[in-house]
């Protein structure tokens, strides 16, 4: 009888929504809360590589990190990089989701040939785009040569000079997240009931107006998640700057993500490093929560 009343005791919800939710959240707390405190200890100490304690020093590796002119070039890039790669995106996904949601021959081709930058690894992704942005055998120049669009003997170097090598690294980017969004759009599409669709054309909505005034309102809480993900992939990563420039040519190119590598790692300033990587944390979680607050207003319910 005790037993049976433990288990009808677990049962009720207000014992199994935390039972069943507990490992999950440890799981986290674990993988990201034990890191974060980590590195909020680090920042406000001058703790250096090989050691995992130092000296507190309050919020100075902030303000130095504020006043180097090498940390504000990474944070504008950050920015400017981030809003132009999910801009690209957006537009991007939106194109192939209204287009892939469509009954036609060879559409799960299609589908294949759009996720596989996504499924292929972002190291031997880059790596190719390293041949295609190459000084000497690039096939961008090439094609551009072949079509008399720039000197033969004096073609664009993508990597070697500050606003081209910025826009390779936002077009790979973009590249990389562009499946992700539209397997998220062509979910957002697929989820709309095909008796709104019938109501718009009884109502004569086709077109631009249909998108306009019926597709984009049901979509737009999907599509906002869209960016939120991108936003976040976006800003944090480090592997298509650090293969393509390393932050170069002159740092024109550096990251926040990249900057802090350099500074904590390779420079062996541990408490710097941290200090350059936290100054992402406000205004990601900032974006994170006024987001998700417009997602839920726009929701359709």
């Amino acid at each position: 009888m005790p037993r049976r009343r433990r288990r009808d005791l677990l049962e009720q919800r207000r014992f199994l929504a935390p039972a069943l939710i507990a490992p999950a959240v440890v799981f986290v707390g674990l993988l990201v809360g034990a890191p974060l405190i980590l590195s909020v200890y680090l920042s406000l100490t001058n703790a250096t590589a090989g050691s995992l304690t130092g000296g507190f020093v309050g919020f100075d590796n902030y303000t130095s990190q504020w006043s180097d002119p090498n940390f504000r070039t990474a944070f504008r890039n950050t920015i400017v990089f981030t809003l132009v790669a999910n801009a690209i995106v957006v537009l991007g996904a939106s194109v192939l989701a209204h287009f892939l949601i469509r009954e036609f021959r060879g559409r799960w081709l299609m589908r294949f040939l759009v996720l596989l930058p996504w499924a292929a690894p972002v190291a031997l992704s880059t790596i190719g785009f390293l041949w295609i942005f190459d000084s000497l055998f690039s096939v961008v120049n090439w094609t551009l040569k072949e079509l008399s669009l720039v000197d033969r003997f004096n073609p664009p170097q993508w990597l070697g000079e500050p606003n081209k090598a910025l826009a390779a690294i936002t077009t790979v980017h973009a590249w990389r997240l562009l499946p992700f969004a539209t397997v998220i759009m062509i979910a957002g599409l697929a989820s709309i009931p095909k008796e709104v669709n019938d109501a718009a054309k009884v109502d004569g909505a086709t077109g631009l107006k249909k998108l306009w005034f019926v597709t984009l309102p049901l979509q737009l809480p999907i599509a906002t998640i869209a960016v939120l993900f991108g936003i976040v992939f976006t800003a944090t990563d480090m592997a298509v700057v650090y293969i393509l420039t390393r932050g170069g040519p002159f740092n024109s190119t550096q990251m926040l993500p990249m900057w802090a590598f350099q500074t904590g790692i390779q420079g062996g300033s541990l408490g710097e490093g941290a200090a350059v990587a936290l100054f992402l944390l406000p205004v990601l979680a900032i974006v994170t929560v006024l987001m998700l607050l417009f997602a839920r207003r726009v929701e359709v319910t």
